[in-house]
């Protein structure tokens, strides 16, 4: 789901800071133009999949042109996939098979297949 908001720009002395007027709270900062839309798109996405996760209202997103800004700042428009921050963290249960030797050895250290599953899959997904 691709949510477009409208934010303003405001450069400072060392780099540059922005917010949504639509979104209280909402805002970023960045050394340079490039890390400041990067993580505009970033804090923006985690933003709103932080309020489908809590079955919060998401905010309507107004037109740029009512937005007000003064000559030192700029007003843009950013996007985000909300679908991409947004992660279902509920247990799911699935069955597997390991060899008997190996339930005994990882028993037998305390370790949790669980966990030790979650850990794998995140290291070959290239998500840790």
């Amino acid at each position: 789901m691709i949510k477009v908001y409208p934010a303003v720009i405001h450069r400072e002395k060392n780099g540059y800071w922005l917010e949504y007027p639509d979104i209280n709270g909402c805002y970023t900062e960045g050394d340079s133009l490039e890390e400041l839309m990067q993580n505009a798109e970033e804090v923006l996405g985690t933003f709103l999949a932080v309020k489908m996760e809590y079955n919060e209202e998401i905010p309507n997103s107004s037109d740029i042109k009512d937005i007000i800004c003064d000559n030192d700042s700029s007003k843009t428009y950013v996007a985000a996939d909300v679908n991409k921050y947004h992660k279902d963290t509920r247990a799911v249960k699935k069955m597997l098979s390991i060899p008997a030797w190996l339930a005994k050895e990882a028993e037998a250290h305390n370790f949790s297949l669980s966990k030790v599953l979650q850990e794998a899959l995140m290291e070959k997904l290239d998500l840790a």
